[in-house]
């Protein structure tokens, strides 16, 4: 593309566009932080049943006290119960969702007791242990038992948010441009942030949630736009991906005002004051030289490559008007010509436009379609892997994130190192993809988090240290895998549906995100379910993933042809006798998808 000249005359990352950079990404940490806030929001601490009043003894197993508080902290098995004495002699077993009033017992308290009980349910009435959970949103509305569903709820309903902004935001900035969606976003993170502190009740604290998912996923998407928009392609690969880095640091914000903070509604809005300054500078923001010639608005552009110019320290030696495509350029000399009155010619070049026109409107009708995502067999199949590594890199991403918390030992630590190892893994995913190819670099990720899933589940739980380290593997690998998969899609599709396949992809990426508490929550049937999901998906996937092209070094395809025979052309160039050798064939009967 024409404007792709900027990066080539003023800088593909020089001042100008560094500062721009971690600008942006700076506030990216808030959607990091507000995806996993969740995780301590609603934490259930240990609880039991409305306990009766002047309680003097307290027994559970071999642990003993005077009061509930003494013994609640070790109160771990959901299915049993502590026995209490009252002043008055009365005894009762008190669990977590019912209660039982021992009838006739010894004056002697013991654990286990045979004779009757009167069992009653409880009812609304709870016991919470507040030595490590001060206050969250489960203990203040009582969101236990049968109201449990509703505390799990919270992280599904915001990933659905997270969808529609996706969607929504994506389309609007398309009309009105990046800027004023980022200064929106950003904003109505920071006090919609802040109101969910205030809510008044679960179904307020839902709905704010669930807009402020819709506004934190809009910057996300945006700003990936943003940042390409304003970097040349010698650095896009790693500005693309530590886009994700960012992401990675607020979980870890998360995990240390987690830790400091253990009210919850405090902790809300201390996390909404981590990126409020963003909102003193974002104002300044330019638009991108990519929207402004796209409408057109070639004054600004002008005023933006002298800015840009002057700011790298350089001589701003291009023109708007250099900037224009060939089409655009025509029609520019095409006005020249009907001032100076050859009509004639005016009526043939408009009749070419018009035809162009035409053409142009049916090809756009064509990007529209689905259908050509699945337009033959190999882009079928290409689509289908493509898809699945999307679903697979969002499911494991957060069922490692959100999982990272109950894994044993200090759930703070677990999720700080489950952000923290993100970090290295975008510099390697980045390092490797431009040397040893997109799909050698995918699968060998995907393979990997499935090897250590698997792992994971027959190491002994106790060793605490190892089944994180595996955890941390994990995330490590699919960090990888779906951090490369935004640029992998737009290479291996053409110019016509090339938008279309990158929407679609990240549709199944938003559908992995709001299984993925679901599938966390597998866990209170079998501690390893979530991981025996995910090993075996990411296993399968990866192997997958070797059948697609690899397109390190290819050139952006225009066509549909040229991206049916991506890999195929260029196996046919290194070895002409391919063919005659059998394990060459399968390999190419691979590539073909």
């Amino acid at each position: 593309m024409s404007v792709e000249r900027i990066f080539d005359e003023l800088g593909h990352f020089k001042r100008f566009q560094a500062c721009l950079y971690f600008a942006a990404v700076f506030q990216a940490i808030a959607c990091g932080i507000h995806y996993l806030a969740s995780v301590f929001l609603v934490e259930t601490p240990n609880f039991v049943c409305g306990a009766p009043a002047n309680i003097t003894d307290v027994l559970y197993g071999n642990v003993s006290g005077t009061t509930l508080e003494d013994v609640l902290p070790s109160f771990k098995d959901a299915y049993s119960y502590l026995a209490v004495k009252t002043s008055t002699g009365d005894q009762w077993e008190l669990g977590r969702c019912q209660s039982a009033l021992r009838v006739n017992p010894t004056d002697f308290l013991s654990y286990e007791f045979d004779g009757d009980k009167t069992t009653i349910v409880c009812e609304q009435k709870f016991v919470f242990d507040h030595s490590q959970v001060i206050q969250s949103i489960v203990t203040d509305w009582n969101l236990v038992c049968d109201e449990e569903w509703l505390a799990q709820l919270c992280q599904p309903t915001f990933m659905i948010g997270v969808m529609i902004g996706a969607l929504v935001f994506g389309d609007i900035a398309d009309r009105v441009g990046r800027v004023k969606i980022l200064m929106v976003t950003s904003s109505c993170q920071f006090v919609l942030g802040v109101l969910v502190a205030f809510s008044p009740n679960y179904y307020w604290f839902l709905a704010i949630r669930f807009v402020l998912a819709m506004v934190s996923s809009g910057y996300l998407v945006v700003v990936f736009v943003y940042v390409t928009e304003f970097t040349g392609t010698k650095v896009r690969t790693w500005t693309s991906m530590h886009v994700h880095a960012a992401f990675a640091v607020g979980i870890m914000v998360v995990s240390l005002i987690g830790y400091l903070v253990r009210t919850w509604w405090i902790y809300q809005i201390v996390l909404s004051l981590v990126t409020s300054p963003f909102l003193f500078f974002c104002w300044k923001f330019p638009e991108t030289p990519f929207y402004l010639m796209a409408k057109g608005r070639l004054q600004e552009t002008q005023a933006l490559l002298e800015r840009i110019a002057s700011t790298n320290g350089l001589e701003c030696r291009l023109r708007a008007e250099d900037l224009l495509e060939p089409e655009d350029k025509g029609a520019s000399d095409l006005l020249e010509k009907r001032d100076g009155g050859e009509k004639q010619e005016e009526g043939e070049k408009e009749a070419e436009e018009k035809e162009g026109e035409e053409g142009q409107a049916k090809a756009a009708e064509k990007k529209l379609s689905i259908l050509d995502l699945f337009g033959s067999w190999r882009m079928a199949g290409r689509t289908i892997i493509v898809w699945a590594i999307w679903f697979i890199g969002s499911l494991g991403y957060y069922v490692f994130s959100l999982g990272s918390v109950n894994l044993g030992g200090n759930q703070y630590l677990n999720l700080f190192l489950a952000g923290a190892v993100e970090i290295p893994s975008y510099l390697v995913g980045s390092y490797a993809m431009d040397r040893v190819g997109r799909k050698k670099t995918c699968a060998p990720g995907l393979i990997l988090a499935g090897v250590a899933c698997m792992l994971m589940i027959v190491v002994p739980s106790d060793i605490h240290w190892l089944v994180t380290l595996l955890s941390m593997i994990g995330k490590f690998s699919i960090a990888i895998a779906f951090g490369l998969i935004y640029l992998y899609t737009c290479e291996l599709y053409p110019t016509i549906i090339r938008s279309l396949a990158v929407g679609s992809g990240s549709m199944m990426c938003r559908v992995g995100s709001v299984v993925a508490p679901y599938c966390v929550y597998l866990a209170d049937y079998w501690i390893h379910l979530p991981q025996l999901i995910v090993g075996i998906l990411a296993f399968i996937f990866g192997v997958l993933t070797l059948m697609l092209p690899e397109t390190l070094g290819q050139p952006l395809t225009t066509s549909l042809e040229e991206a049916q025979n991506l890999g195929v052309n260029a196996k046919k160039k290194s070895s002409p006798k391919d063919s005659k050798d059998p394990e060459n064939g399968l390999e190419m009967a691979q590539q073909r998808l």
